[in-house]
């Protein structure tokens, strides 16, 4: 997979879960519920070894956890920046 920019001015799709709800790690979602949203959010920036990967159309790659936890929180999760990983052809 090769990443891709994002223009600031193009609309962002919403995020899709690429996994089930049972697919997500009690235990995981155990150790992040300990963080703030705050330090939730500075993990999930573009750069970071664990920001928040999507495809263009929004399916979530990396992140599930972090997301399902702002959620939680009521959190709009749907404008946090994000990487776009797009296929190699």
């Amino acid at each position: 997979m090769a990443l891709g920019t994002e223009m600031e001015f193009s609309p962002k799709p919403k995020l899709r879960f690429l996994h089930s709800e049972s697919a997500i790690n009690p235990v995981k979602l155990a150790a992040f519920r300990r963080l703030s949203s705050d330090a939730i959010k500075s993990s999930l920036l573009p750069g970071q070894s664990g920001s928040l990967k999507v495809r263009a159309d929004g399916t979530v790659l990396d992140g599930h956890h972090r997301l399902s936890i702002l959620l939680e929180r009521d959190e709009d999760i749907h404008q946090l920046p994000r990487e776009i990983m797009e296929k190699e052809s």
